[in-house]
């Protein structure tokens, strides 16, 4: 993966279609969010341009009059790059390029170049270039320069281009390469979680830039970087969290979800993202003060499907109520969202709720026992310590006492050892 910082801030046109599926609210609004893209990417949106259609275009995804306007657009304003807010197939690409000759970048394409840009960790650097790699497969056209040869910019962190066909061969290699060391993080990823087994695991999910990282810093006194800015945060972060003395909750953070997110993306960032799978309980942090936060929970719930994980127990952890103007919300949220309640994690609001409401958790998901086996009972002993967490064991007369911490799944596997004997 490349990272190739460009001091000129390179300028763009914004591009959206609007069809009758979303109002010219909605559209405006994705609008606004692609210019924060841009601006986190480095570059400065200087044009927003909407089309209405019926439908896409198949050739230029707007009507060939409109991509027309957009060249001479950047030919009177000096435009570097040109974003649209849809993702483009690629004999779009290819006809956009050959009509407006500049840098064509579509929504999922910026996205993944500010991963690239974020990633510090080799796990992520391998995740965010796997992902730009089969995104870039099927797009590659002569408007890239050779993979030998980089340039700066934005749209261009990563991996750049070769001659088609040769490249292509390249890049299918690679992937395959970068599948194996994924699949290497995995297999680690999968041993630690077996060490956390005595541990309630709670994660953090939501729409980027909701306040996550705030959050775990103020509960464990983590030093997640919490900016805000979109996806400050790409590696997952795992803390413990004493709710009360022998009382601990496994708290992990994760990167943000946000709408349209690259399909690619998710399937490389499985292996950061299992911590959303391993959890016992899934905490949901939204922006209350975001106007379209319920667009936002929309895109948190279909991410947690995709990811198969939209049965676990979830918890709505509305934040940022502070920054609130219209206080009417709070009671709306309250009313329609179950188990849900309003924080705010800059301001320390509400945060001794929150407690009581991960305490909750806890003892509905996680006890205590005592359990008396027979002394030849070695195989039973060997099977508590791999279930659970073992607090004291005492060898009596004819008997061992063992005192243990676990959660239902394994206190009920312990149980039945005791009344099998």
């Amino acid at each position: 993966m490349i990272d190739i910082k460009n001091e000129k801030k390179e300028k763009a046109i914004l591009v959206a279609v609007k069809t009758r599926d979303y109002s010219r609210e909605i559209i405006e609004e994705h609008l606004e969010e692609l210019a924060l893209l841009t601006n986190t990417a480095g570059a400065e949106a200087v044009i927003k341009m909407v089309q209405e259609r019926a439908k896409y275009d198949p050739a230029f995804c707007i009507g060939k009059g409109k991509a027309e306007e957009i060249a001479e657009l950047v030919a009177l304003n000096e435009i570097d790059l040109v974003i649209f807010d849809e993702d483009l197939n690629p004999t779009q690409v290819r006809n956009l390029e050959k009509l407006i000759n500049k840098k064509i970048l579509d929504r999922s394409w910026l996205i993944l170049d500010i991963f690239a840009s974020h990633a510090k960790t080799k796990q992520a650097k391998t995740q965010v270039e796997l992902a730009q790699l089969e995104y870039m497969l099927p797009r590659l056209t002569r408007a890239w320069t050779h993979l030998s040869k980089q340039y700066g910019g934005v749209g261009t962190k990563g991996p750049g281009e070769t001659q088609i066909e040769t490249d292509r061969r390249i890049i299918r290699t690679r992937i395959a390469k970068l599948k194996e060391n994924l699949k290497k993080i995995e297999s680690q990823d999968f041993t630690k979680s077996l060490l956390r087994k005595e541990f309630l695991k709670a994660s953090l999910v939501g729409y980027t830039n909701a306040g996550k990282s705030t959050l775990i810093n103020l509960l464990t006194e983590a030093d997640v970087l919490a900016e805000d800015k979109l996806f400050a945060t790409l590696d997952s972060t795992t803390r413990s969290f004493e709710i009360e003395k022998g009382k601990n909750i496994l708290i992990s953070d994760t990167v943000g979800f946000i709408r349209k997110l690259p399909h690619n993306l998710i399937e490389s960032f499985k292996s950061t993202l299992n911590v959303v799978r391993n959890a016992d309980v899934i905490l949901h942090i939204i922006d209350i003060s975001h106007y379209y936060f319920e667009d936002h929970i929309k895109v948190v719930e279909e991410t947690l499907k995709e990811l198969k994980c939209d049965s676990k127990q979830r918890f709505y952890v509305f934040n940022k109520v502070d920054r609130l103007e219209d206080t009417s919300k709070i009671e709306y949220v309250l009313k329609k969202y179950d188990n849900s309640l309003v924080i705010s994690a800059k301001r320390g609001i509400n945060i001794s709720r929150l407690r009581e409401f991960l305490l909750k958790v806890y003892e509905e998901n996680f006890g205590e026992r005592t359990i008396k086996l027979p002394l030849n009972a070695s195989k039973q002993v060997a099977q508590i310590h791999q279930l659970a967490d073992v607090i004291s064991i005492n060898y009596l007369d004819e008997i061992i006492e063992i005192k243990f911490r676990a959660d239902k799944d394994n206190l009920n596997k312990i149980m039945r050892m005791r009344d099998e004997k």
